[in-house]
């Protein structure tokens, strides 16, 4: 059985962590140094794409390929998502159109729509309109939020997915027992449009190691991680297997460990975390960034108080994986305005918080011998023990789970419920499931609710709106703040910058 390694991140910074980049490269790099090594990553969405984030296929001489196949649509994964999700909303509509003999409470209708693509007009919206069927406000959250990619995600084979599928909750009766997706008997259907989904894609990188893409749920909504299978597959065909959790250790990272290797079984022997000198100096207070404009001078001069303060956002997210008894690496993905006094300070601070090393990576520049250092770091860690542990115990009262998850890993001081969401703890509780294990919603820009708050605040209260049920997937997700399930485009979407040319080449897409 393959070394297990989970690659996660400081809290996310517009300027971007390079935390794809460092796991392509440090899966090739680990070849270079003679380990057998095999990465597993997740399908992107076509939301950040054409919005924020552009192609997610890694970069310079680490990335995946074919880049544009990567980016655009793959293999229909994710419409296969959409529509068997769709099919479901379309299902619970026509039964109460056709007489509601479940007794559906249109009131306590929880299954929206999905499409992936960012669009915040679609939030909420009122269907019914046309004088067919009932009135009703409903919503669109993005395809990669779905429960069905959750469930993607965790489904361990065709049977488990099939039953995953069926359980899923819909609403509720107006005597409030469940309604789920095998009691509308749609869940075959789904199934049969997600089979050939559940197969995972092969792909490689620059270098010709294999790369396993398959899922692609978000990490600030769902539990942002690649699927169970695939990581089933290398783990028998590898040495080494690197895995990547969405956005930071709060959010990806410890959905990974609390969620996906609950299913899953696997035990990671160690956890690399990514961060770059200048976005631990937008943690430490240093430069505003403006699109299209240049980096600040604060971000890209030597600024050791700055780094030393932001620091602060490493430590945490270090902590927070020590929590589960795993060794940590940090990889500082290296620019060429970074110094050897940074890179030092780095080193020292990460080692304060008890990681193994900190060492610079240059995978984007150089390929597999950019990361040569990192990739020997971490056999080194694999090495040692991994206690590996859950932050919490399934048997726990929903709201203590949250409280763990809240003072633990994010730093909170406290706790507030809103109404609604201190109902739906009740209800599920009545329900039985309180078993279920915690996937936070939370914004992935900041510890705390706040996008705006970096660094490692302390002394503030998380607010918990809302809490839904994905018991298909296995988990109930609180709500935290304003935390939406749909993004939004920005004045000038990445998408802008994309064309196509005559002969059919993709351009500005990376």
């Amino acid at each position: 059985m393959a070394k297990y390694i989970d690659v996660t991140a400081i809290t996310p910074t517009p300027l971007g962590e390079g935390k794809t980049v460092t796991t392509i490269g440090l899966t090739q790099a680990m070849n270079k140094v003679g380990k057998r090594a095999i990465v597993c990553i997740r399908q992107p969405s076509l939301g950040p794409v054409f919005g924020i984030k552009g192609g997610a296929a890694g970069g310079g001489y680490a990335q995946v390929l074919p880049m544009e196949d990567f980016n655009l649509h793959l293999t229909g994964d994710v419409h296969a998502v959409s529509i068997s999700h769709n099919l479901l909303a379309a299902f619970v509509d026509a039964h109460i159109f056709h007489g509601n003999e479940l007794n559906i409470d249109p009131d306590n209708i929880f299954w929206r729509r999905v499409v992936d693509v960012s669009d915040r007009a679609l939030r909420n919206i009122i269907t019914g309109l046309n004088g067919e069927g009932m009135v009703r406000e409903t919503g669109f959250d993005i395809s990669v939020s779905s429960e069905v990619m959750a469930i993607l995600a965790l489904a361990t084979d065709l049977k488990d997915l099939r039953k995953r599928l069926g359980r899923i909750v819909v609403a509720t009766t107006k005597d409030g027992k469940p309604v789920t997706a095998d009691d509308l008997k749609c869940g075959g259907s789904m199934t049969m449009l997600m089979k050939d989904a559940l197969k995972p894609n092969l792909l490689q990188t620059l270098e010709g190691t294999a790369c396993f893409v398959h899922a692609g749920p978000f990490a600030n909504i769902a539990h942002g991680n690649n699927s169970v299978v695939a990581d089933w597959m290398a783990v028998r065909l590898g040495d080494y297997v690197v895995t990547e959790s969405g956005f930071g250790a709060d959010c990806g990272a410890e959905k990974f460990l609390n969620i996906k290797c609950r299913v899953s079984g696997l035990k990671p022997n160690c956890v690399v975390i990514v961060a770059s000198v200048r976005a631990l100096k937008m943690h430490g207070g240093a430069g505003k960034v403006v699109a299209g404009k240049p980096l600040p001078p604060e971000l890209v001069k030597e600024n050791l108080p700055a780094l030393e303060k932001g620091c602060a956002n490493l430590q945490k997210h270090i902590e927070n994986m020590k929590l589960h008894g795993i060794p940590v690496v940090v990889a500082v993905n290296r620019f060429t305005a970074d110094t050897d006094n940074e890179i030092e300070l780095v080193r020292k601070m990460a080692k304060q918080a008890g990681a193994e090393d900190a060492v610079p990576s240059e995978v984007w520049a150089y390929g597999g011998d950019g990361g040569k250092e990192l990739a020997n770091a971490v056999v080194k860690a694999c090495d040692k023990p991994s206690n590996f542990k859950f932050l919490y115990d399934l048997n726990l009262p929903i709201k203590q789970k949250i409280e763990t998850i809240a003072t633990k890993i994010y730093g909170a001081k406290d706790v507030r419920y809103e109404p609604l969401a201190s109902r739906k703890i009740k209800l599920y509780t009545e329900l039985g499931y309180d078993k279920l294990p915690i996937c936070m919603a939370k914004t992935h820009l900041s510890l705390t609710h706040d996008p705006n708050l970096k660094g490692r605040p302390s002394g503030w209260t998380l607010p918990i709106r809302d809490v839904r049920a994905s018991v298909g997937a296995g988990f109930l997700y609180p709500l935290c703040g304003e935390m939406r399930t749909m993004p939004g485009l920005p004045s000038v979407p990445a998408g802008t910058h994309y064309d196509v040319t005559d002969d059919g080449k993709i351009l500005g897409l990376f």
